[in-house]
């Protein structure tokens, strides 16, 4: 395809840099190749780089180190990165704190978690009301300071009564979960703390007795990581009385549940009600089964729990109601839809459809004093509805003050009403509290709003994007609106599509740094996503999997042709699962992208499995036990799609090495296979963070250190003139 003059200038332009850069110091250390081979139903899958899992061998970590030095050299070195950063704390620091979880208990008292502008990590406050006086109750940084390693906490959870709140904290960003408990009023830690409690929650008895908790085993450190997440047990926590906490569910172990070894298996309590439910869950999966008791049977050793509902029923979504039970289902409804059954005798044939299947995707259900609210989507923009509780009682929208995407955050049978947040491409969030009628709806002032809240000068438009079959991909962009249509925008273009995960609306005033360089924002809703239900995920799933990276690169060529930007100024980011479109992208499309940035991506599709969240993410992406899965995991797979010789984007790979989700070696395997392989002369930058995991945890300074090397190390490939070192 041949290339524009200004294309040219740039490649040039960024090539010299690298030079440049190069010549500064030390080039990125070799990994040496040590062949492994696998068989799988008759191909041979060769890995030059399968030591690289052992992440505690010396050599692994001393290259690994090494790649991080040689990446923080580099992005150091690249001209404008300081005064960029220095932008983004300032848009930042411009807002007085960021809340990111609301929970109200009795008596009116308000838990928040928030991040203050000169705080690394976010605390946890309580408050009297909305509008009360913040006090402290859980500091991370104080832990932080003790032991130099950053924490940050995982969850909370306050008792009914505001007495106690549970809460979990983990240190370096491994999501490794300490539950603790505390007094409200005092301050004082009332528990030794939990260990083994990733991904665990606290739900509290209904009269606040005690609460259940998950947990894993405990294991020789030599288990494999595939056994990590391997036969939880649901404990239940007492808070008075001696002795140990009670085991109530094992996975794997349960006769009666028939509860699988790989399943997590929750225990809820549901207040204001006589019921306790039990959700054997796939990590990954949406659907679930669900098991039934009364209040009190719960901790009985005899307890025979009663199922409601098989995963096969489609059922991802429930509340409770006296005895009525509410279901959200995409059972032939692939925008799903809310049915009402009875508790006592819960029979899908015979339930109520409360609300029908339409065009718009039903993402959530949650039953307060007064009614049920039913939290909706219409492409990328939210809706809520209230549905009474009387037998013909209609959905009835609630008439929201500002639009974009809607979550509820907040709801309980104690009180009427909901807390809901309100995100949207071009203004900051907010937390608006819901009442029974439509004048009582209120902004709570939870997130303060700063000057660059909701720019003047940026805009957003949604777009449909013929894919490679032929079915359109919605597309959305978020520009200057001095933009002009010329293809020289810088354009950093998302995309994730797994799990039936919609990339909803959101913006942070850091982001203002990046349009005020005249950036452009874009998301490609790729299929695997949720964003038009349960279809749309299925046809990037599994053996459709190759779809959610063609809908990518439909979305890259239509920015070309309708001039938004050029390949030569066009980058593609994605994290987690996302990081499996990026790669298969990049490898596909080469020529279309002049930067690619895979964030703790998933790159190694036929070794997933053998991490601790393999066996959860199997019904997502398929087992290489399967010949069929095996055929789609190594065709998702970017790591073995690398080919010699070929001219690569610039590629920044930036991961944690003590990711509990994605491993970090999936991130070194490929920046080890780029490096030798590439013929593009670009850079391939290995971004380490040693006391860093998945995202989750990440300190401020982290995070926007990392929003300020990824903009720098694109604006640097694009030629951008106030990002190009000085050539030697």
């Amino acid at each position: 395809m041949p290339r524009s003059i200004p294309a040219l200038r740039a490649s040039c332009a960024a090539l010299a840099g690298a030079c440049a850069l190069a010549h500064a110091g030390a080039m990125p250390p070799v990994a040496p190749v040590r062949a492994a081979s696998d068989a799988y139903f008759g191909t041979v899958v060769t890995d030059s780089y399968r030591y690289m899992e052992d992440l505690s061998a010396p050599d692994v970590q001393q290259w690994a180190h090494a790649q991080a030095d040689f990446a923080r050299a580099t992005l150091d070195a690249i001209p404008g990165r300081a005064k960029l950063l220095a932008r983004i704390g300032e848009l930042e620091a411009s807002v007085t704190a960021r809340v990111t979880q609301v929970k109200l208990s009795a008596g009116g008292l308000v838990f928040v978690e928030k991040r203050l502008a000169g705080d690394e990590q976010g605390k946890l406050y309580v408050r009297q009301g909305m509008k009360g006086e913040d006090r402290l109750l859980v500091d991370p940084e104080t832990l932080a300071k003790a032991t130099g390693s950053p924490h940050a906490i995982e969850f909370f959870a306050p008792s009914h009564d505001g007495r106690f709140v549970a809460y979990g904290l983990s240190a370096g960003g491994s999501e490794q979960t300490v539950i603790h408990v505390m007094d409200v009023a005092t301050g004082k830690e009332l528990a030794v703390p939990i260990d083994r409690a990733q991904y665990s929650d606290a739900n509290w008895a209904a009269d606040d007795s005690g609460f259940f908790y998950l947990r894993q085993r405990l294991l020789p450190k030599d288990a494999p990581d595939s056994e990590k997440l391997v036969g939880q047990t649901a404990f239940f926590h007492r808070m008075k009385g001696q002795g140990a906490d009670q085991a109530v569910i094992v996975a794997g172990k349960d006769d009666h549940l028939k509860i699988a070894a790989a399943e997590f298996p929750f225990v809820a309590p549901i207040a204001g009600t006589k019921w306790t439910v039990a959700i054997p869950a796939n990590g990954v999966a949406n659907e679930f089964d669900l098991y039934a008791a009364p209040q009190g049977q719960a901790l009985d050793p005899k307890l025979k729990w009663r199922k409601l509902f098989g995963r096969e029923s489609d059922i991802t979504g429930f509340a409770i109601h006296g005895d009525d039970l509410y279901l959200l289902s995409h059972q032939s409804a692939s925008r799903f839809k809310v049915l009402q059954t009875s508790m006592t005798h819960p029979d899908l044939a015979l339930a109520r459809v409360v609300v029908a299947p339409s065009r718009e995707v039903i993402d959530n259900i949650a039953a307060a004093k007064d009614a049920l609210y039913v939290q909706t989507r219409d492409g990328v923009a939210g809706k809520l509805y209230r549905v009474g509780y009387a037998n013909d009682a209609q959905p009835v929208p609630v008439a929201m003050p500002v639009s974009g995407a809607i979550r509820i955050v907040d709801a309980d049978l104690s009180r009427p009403g909901v807390i809901v947040s309100v995100d949207s491409w071009t203004h900051d969030s907010a937390y608006y509290a819901v009442g029974v009628r439509d004048d009582q709806i209120a902004d709570t002032g939870l997130q303060a709003v700063g000057p660059f809240g909701a720019p003047a000068e940026i805009e957003s438009r949604e777009v449909m994007v013929k894919s490679h079959d032929g079915l359109e991909v919605p597309l959305s962009i978020v520009y200057p609106k001095s933009m002009k249509l010329d293809g020289s925008n810088p354009l950093e273009l998302h995309a994730y599509g797994s799990y039936g995960i919609t990339n909803n609306p959101a913006y942070l005033p850091r982001q203002l740094a990046w349009y005020e360089l005249g950036g452009v924002q874009a998301t490609c809703h790729v299929r695997g996503g949720g964003v038009y239900g349960e279809q749309w995920h299925l046809a990037g799933k599994l053996l459709t999997k190759p779809n959610t990276w063609k809908d990518l690169i439909a979305c890259g060529d239509y920015l070309v042709k309708q001039g938004y930007t050029s390949p030569a100024k066009m980058a593609i980011d994605g994290r987690s699962a996302g990081g499996l479109a990026i790669g298969r992208a990049m490898t596909e499309r080469p020529d279309l992208w002049a930067v690619a940035v895979p964030e703790v991506g998933a790159l190694n599709s036929v070794r997933e499995e053998l991490q601790s969240g393999g066996p959860a993410n199997i019904p997502e992406f398929g087992t290489v036990k399967d010949r069929k899965q095996f055929d789609a995991l190594l065709e998702m797979d970017s790591f073995h799609h690398v080919e010699d010789g070929v001219k690569y984007p610039a590629t920044l790979l930036m991961q944690g090495y003590n990711d509990a989700r994605v491993s970090a070696w999936e991130s070194m395997k490929m920046a080890a296979r780029l490096q030798a392989a590439t013929a593009s002369g670009k850079p391939v930058l290995l971004r380490m963070g040693f006391d860093a995991g998945h995202g989750p945890g990440a300190t401020k300074t982290q995070l926007q250190e990392q929003v300020a090397d990824k903009w720098s190390f694109m604006l640097w490939q694009f030629g951008d003139a106030r990002f190009q070192p000085a050539a030697r």
